[in-house]
């Protein structure tokens, strides 16, 4: 199994985490796909999109897997007028991460990431490993203090 940046800087914080691979169909890179490949609920498999703000710029944000991400919302919490979605063609220049692949950790830049607030309810939660075929599963709050250390804006 392949380390990713995303498992290394878990190693490096010494943060306790689980991969699980899983076989990829470029047709359906969806998260409810990918929770049902790993056997998990998808609220507890995490999309991380990428999203850009008016006044802040690019930003993260991580939601369960079947949820539709609130662009009001998120743009208020962040301080934007308004948010959009990133064009697809945009992502792996931004963040390194290709569709299917984004992982809120080891971007290629560091952006502000977003986590929604139904990962407190969750004991484990699935992330992109930062590659097509891997989830991490760790805890939220270790999620929360990985980003913290890698990315100077995380909020829940």
């Amino acid at each position: 199994m392949k380390k990713t940046n995303a498992a290394r800087i878990l190693d490096r914080l010494k943060i306790s985490y689980e991969l699980k691979e899983y076989l990829v169909d470029l047709d359906d890179l969806s998260a409810v796909n990918v929770a049902q490949k790993v056997g998990m609920p998808v609220e507890m498999v995490f999309k991380t999109l990428v999203v850009r703000g008016d006044k802040t710029g690019v930003l993260m944000a991580c939601i369960p897997g079947n949820a539709e991400l609130h662009l009001k919302q998120l743009a208020a919490v962040s301080g934007n007028k308004k948010v959009e979605m990133v064009h697809l063609r945009e992502v792996l220049g931004l963040t390194g991460y290709v569709r299917g692949g984004c992982s809120p950790l080891g971007a290629k830049k560091e952006y502000p990431v977003y986590l929604d607030k139904s990962s407190e309810d969750c004991e484990i939660i699935a992330i992109s490993a930062g590659i097509r075929g891997q989830q991490i599963l760790l805890s939220p709050t270790d999620l929360v203090t990985a980003v913290k250390a890698t990315v100077s804006n995380i909020v829940q």
